[in-house]
């Protein structure tokens, strides 16, 4: 008697694939979170059969290449990189888009939801629940020692998109 076959991805715990199908009915962009010890990367990502298609990405290196010198992946940054990839969809005509976190899950005041925060201010419209997205203290850096000011940073971000 042959064993049932279990996908590697499932099996090693990389991709649920029943919340991947339930995106994909969706047919709208993706909106791809994914933050790690070093940094953050927000992507929008297309489906198609033959493998996923990245549209646009922004980690926090983009950030240093617009002259917003910022280190690590605290929430500022996050806010950051959600506001970029924001502005580059709209100038890439992407109104909306799905939010996937794959095997991560939301923390309210969280980087994921801080990132959700700076896409859905700046104008792209994501479903999301207001109640999730960090404080203005802490988008403010108010917790931190080396702090940027996000209301002078956002127009020199705007100018150099």
């Amino acid at each position: 008697m042959k064993r049932p076959s279990v996908m590697k991805r499932k099996r090693l715990g990389v991709t649920n694939y029943k919340k991947r199908l339930g995106l994909l009915k969706s047919g709208q962009h993706r909106l791809v979170i994914r933050v790690s010890r070093k940094g953050i990367i927000a992507q929008l990502v297309d489906y198609n059969p033959s493998g996923d298609k990245i549209v646009l990405t922004v980690t926090e290196k983009t950030l240093t290449k617009l002259g917003i010198n910022l280190e690590g992946n605290n929430t500022q940054v996050a806010y950051l990189v959600g506001y970029n990839l924001g502005l580059k969809a709209k100038k890439h005509k992407i109104h909306q888009a799905i939010l996937d976190t794959g095997r991560f899950n939301i923390i309210k005041g969280g980087r994921i939801a801080s990132v959700l925060k700076g896409v859905t201010d700046s104008g792209l419209k994501v479903p999301h629940e207001k109640s999730v997205f960090p404080s203005k203290d802490r988008l403010a850096g108010k917790h931190l020692k080396n702090k940027v000011d996000i209301k002078a940073t956002i127009p020199l971000m705007e100018e150099k998109i």
